[in-house]
């Protein structure tokens, strides 16, 4: 818990400058990787680091700061899909640098190998609770 607190907060320390919360920056990552098609909303949800109750309230403030775009899917009423627009991917691109560089320092303790083995235990760990 306290490797993750580290992590977190040195995470935090990089999107807070930038108007974000975790949460609202996790959103506009994977919302990049949906590209030109977007995502519903459901999806987004899903593939979020933290579960998150309120996904409609966390998509509308990054909306209110022209970070995402969204509409009512075509083909299905139901639902909304997702995108994000060029500003959203201007503040990814202003972020990567800082994020990787972040990534390295919370894992500089381990070497390649043990980072490598250590990523496999927590996607193992993952797996196993569905």
């Amino acid at each position: 818990m306290r490797a993750a607190d580290l992590a977190r907060r040195q995470m935090n320390a990089v999107v807070e400058p930038h108007g974000l919360t975790l949460q609202q920056f996790n959103v506009l990552r994977i919302l990049r990787g949906a590209g030109p098609t977007g995502m519903p909303t459901l999806e987004v949800a899903n593939r979020m680091v933290e579960e998150t109750p309120g996904i409609t309230r966390l998509l509308d403030r990054l909306e209110q700061k022209q970070l995402i775009r969204r509409q009512r899917c075509p083909k299905d009423r139901r639902q909304h899909l997702c995108w994000l627009t060029a500003a959203g991917l201007a503040l990814l691109q202003k972020t990567d640098a800082p994020i990787a560089r972040t990534h390295e320092n919370t894992l500089k303790g381990l070497r390649r190998k043990d980072r490598v083995a250590f990523n496999r235990l927590l996607g193992a760990m993952r797996a196993a609770h569905g």
